[in-house]
């Protein structure tokens, strides 16, 4: 606390050291006061301005001490809630303690809430896309025949019955190797 300069201080100020004085508060950094000041005046302002209006709403010319109670105890209303009386704390913490706590299930080690409930459980799914089923190539037909889908008469050996197979749905393809068709 800075003491040189005590008579160069604004009157709202020495009153403000001598509350935090009163207060047992001996020791404390200059900015304090200014933040005091600073609140205490926001306040008048806001409980004058209340006041103003509630006075302009009755029809009277000028603020009187009606106004301004008015004025503080709706600041009082609005920005501090009184904490309810004990009587009804008491009454419901009777209540909540009727209710007995469930059976600890202790095994080793430190008790953990279930999977699901922890953030380190995962919480994505992977979706695999499906590749669309290509044709089978056969080069050995392509470099023979010049029309890549031949006919019943071109060669009877293979199966012309169009079956349709769902997109996506997997399908096992073989291939004999090394084994050749007869032309």
């Amino acid at each position: 606390m800075a003491e040189g300069g005590e008579e160069d201080l604004p009157r709202d100020a020495k009153i403000v050291k001598t509350l935090l004085k009163s207060m047992g508060v001996d020791d404390y950094e200059p900015r304090v006061v200014h933040q005091f000041l600073e609140l205490w005046y926001r306040y008048v302002v806001d409980v004058l301005t209340d006041a103003q209006v509630y006075s302009e709403h009755a029809g009277k010319a000028s603020i009187d001490s009606d106004d301004i109670k008015l004025a503080i105890q709706s600041k009082v209303n609005f920005s501090f809630s009184q904490p309810p009386p004990r009587e009804v704390l008491l009454e419901l913490a009777r209540n909540r303690n009727k209710i007995p706590l469930p059976k600890s299930i202790a095994g080793p080690g430190v008790p953990l809430p279930p999977d699901q409930d922890t953030l380190i459980n995962p919480n994505y799914q992977l979706a695999i896309a499906k590749k669309q089923i290509s044709q089978p190539e056969e080069t050995e037909e392509d470099e023979e025949s010049t029309d890549p889908n031949p006919g019943p008469s071109q060669n009877p050996s293979l199966p012309h019955e169009k079956v349709d197979v769902p997109q996506g749905t997997p399908q096992r393809v073989s291939f004999p190797l090394g084994a050749k068709r007869p032309r």
